[in-house]
């Protein structure tokens, strides 16, 4: 539809390849930061460019090429000058996401997925954009937009057709609220630039390790791994070593480290430099997703603040022989590289395949390197931990799982946001806080965790019970676990990085499966299928996202059996949130 352009010819390709690889240097490290910038300026990353970034980095084209053909952020074909991308998320589509879609679409003469004829705009989803407590919400060129309605889409599509540049926009489009509801002893803590480092400075890297052990504290990010452990098999590992904060939480729901990066930056940064203390690292890699690029200023100004400060760099505080740095990188989209070995080679320049292991990241980490890798929670809380003590964080949580949990709470409630709570406690009463009523479910942890019914709400958020990243999703008795378990199936065979055959193949079986289903075309041997596949994928996949890919329809069809009965008979059903789980072998007539 579009008209053809009138401005002037865009910049040859070649040139603003050299000009990216001039301004960011030919390490491995900056390989993600050229094909960035390349592709800011010119809307796509064509083979010409390709060809210069190849020869700068010594690889060879089709490597380059694999590179970008990996990330959902990285296009060979040129997208619009204008870039839009609306989260897929279930929270956010639930909220009115698809009409907005439809609507700007329409205005603007563009299909979803393509760019206009002219050049101008693209619009496209994205896994989840980070945004799900301020959703409906988009990405243009990378900025966030949260709390979208019709009239301001319509304005946007104006805008867009006007030609203006974002900094004409209105600014208040682009303020992201900090989103916490309930803060506690993390969150509440005043920061103190430098103090848990002089403190790590009298105890020593072996005195800082002893109070991480004694606090107990496990990583963040689900699996719980005994940070104080992680620690001291890299110290004790010979060679140079490297620190990582893993800022890459793409498990749709989840916005926990959106506002720790906002608003405890400092506590993250003090967090890895006690990590580097104790390791002996003097290099660390802040790996930040590609949807929180809108950060990624403010954060570079922390570093150098901190480096000016004598916080970062060369001997810190004075201290002869206490080097470390710290860089960031910006990843491209891929929910595998939350997959800390997928991080490191996404850091490393290459694709963010997962690698076999073991070996594991602190014997042989970046490079082959002894490397720490903890999230952005799990560093925060270390540096609380060395500044009040070990007793201070086990004052709350389980005897298993110390300390409260940051929460991620969205979808069918009156108050979503960021809640810190303690290990321990009952979805009941999280429920209870975020005022969700009455829901039919609720997914702890994102797709890869659990989907629970209401029978179970008694159960807790801890290591032992419901271990979770953060994600917290209400979906309230008018919802479809069905249709729900439908969407993250397509967000797995999405996200799928293709390496291995029976994550690939498995999760693409599997949404061909949910979606007959969902058209009422499914049969009793689908859903016998579809649980042979969740068995084969845990069994036989490479990494996490394979071994997790069927978390979401094994959860739903083990508690909401007869959901999937009226799909099979083609009839509808009206949620019944009090009905306890029914027995799945009678319900589907397996023993037929």
């Amino acid at each position: 539809m579009g008209v053809q352009r009138s401005d002037p010819p865009m910049p040859d390709a070649t040139e603003i390849a050299r000009d990216a690889i001039a301004r960011h240097g030919t390490a491995p490290v900056q390989l993600l930061a050229v094909l960035h910038e390349i592709q800011r300026r010119y809307h796509g990353i064509p083979r010409a460019a390709m060809e210069v970034v190849a020869r700068a980095f010594g690889r060879s084209v089709a490597e380059v090429e694999g590179v970008i053909g990996f990330y959902s952020f990285l296009h060979e074909r040129p997208h619009g000058e204008y870039a839009i991308s609306f989260s897929d998320c279930p929270v956010d589509r639930f909220l009115g996401q698809d009409e907005l879609i439809e609507r700007l679409c329409r205005q603007l003469g563009v299909a979803p997925g393509q760019v206009r004829d002219d050049g101008r705009v693209s619009v496209e989803t994205t896994s989840c954009t980070g945004l799900c407590d301020q959703g409906p919400a988009l990405l243009v060129n990378g900025r966030a937009i949260p709390a979208l309605d019709p009239g301001r889409i319509d304005t946007i599509a104006g805008l867009i057709e006007q030609r203006r540049p974002l900094e004409q926009w209105p600014g208040a489009w682009f303020r992201v609220e900090h989103g916490i509801r309930h803060p506690g002893p993390l969150l509440e803590a005043p920061e103190q630039p430098g103090k848990a480092l002089e403190l790590a400075l009298e105890l020593g890297p072996a005195g800082v390790l002893e109070r991480i052990e004694r606090s107990g504290l496990r990583g963040r990010g689900g699996a719980g791994y005994p940070t104080a452990l992680k620690w001291r098999y890299c110290r004790e590992a010979p060679g140079e070593h490297h620190v990582v904060c893993n800022a890459d939480e793409g498990e749709p729901g989840t916005f926990k480290d959106r506002e720790l990066l906002r608003l405890r930056t400092g506590d993250l940064v003090e967090g890895m430099t006690l990590a580097a203390f104790v390791t002996g690292a003097r290099e660390g890699f802040l790996y930040l997703r590609a949807e929180y690029g809108f950060l990624a200023a403010e954060l570079e100004q922390h570093i150098a603040e901190r480096r000016s400060a004598g916080l970062l760099g060369h001997t810190i505080l004075g201290r002869e022989g206490f080097d470390f740095d710290l860089h960031l990188v910006t990843g491209a989209g891929a929910y595998v590289c939350g997959e800390e070995s997928a991080l490191l080679n996404s850091i490393e320049g290459r694709r963010g395949t997962p690698r076999n292991r073991p070996p594991y990241p602190v014997t042989a980490g970046l490079w082959g390197r002894p490397t720490v890798v903890n999230n952005v929670e799990s560093y925060i809380a270390a540096c609380r931990i060395v500044l009040q003590g070990a007793e201070w964080f086990t004052r709350h949580g389980t005897e298993r799982s110390r300390g409260t949990k940051l929460l991620s709470i969205s979808g069918d409630c009156a108050r979503p946001g960021i809640y810190e709570l303690p290990f321990g406690t009952p979805v009941g009463e999280v429920l209870e806080l975020c005022d969700a009523g009455e829901p039919v479910g609720v997914q702890v942890g994102g797709p890869s965790g659990t989907f629970i019914a209401p029978p179970e709400f008694a159960r807790r958020i801890a290591y032992e019970d419901l271990s979770t990243g953060g994600a917290f999703m209400v979906f309230g008795p008018d919802r479809d676990p069905v249709a729900i378990a439908a969407q993250f199936s397509h967000f797995f065979a999405h996200e799928s990085c293709g390496f291995c055959t029976p994550c690939r193949v498995g999760t693409a079986l599997q949404q061909r499966l949910m979606e007959r289903i969902c058209g009422g075309r499914g049969t009793v041997a689908d859903l016998q299928e579809l649980e042979q596949l969740a068995g084969l994928m845990r069994q036989a996949s490479h990494c996490g996202l394979g071994h997790t890919a069927a978390n979401p329809v094994s959860d739903t069809l083990a508690r909401y059996p007869e959901y999937y009965q009226a799909r099979l008979q083609g009839a509808a059903l009206q949620p019944q949130p009090g009905r306890p789980p029914a027995d799945s072998r009678k319900e589907v007539a397996r023993d037929a």
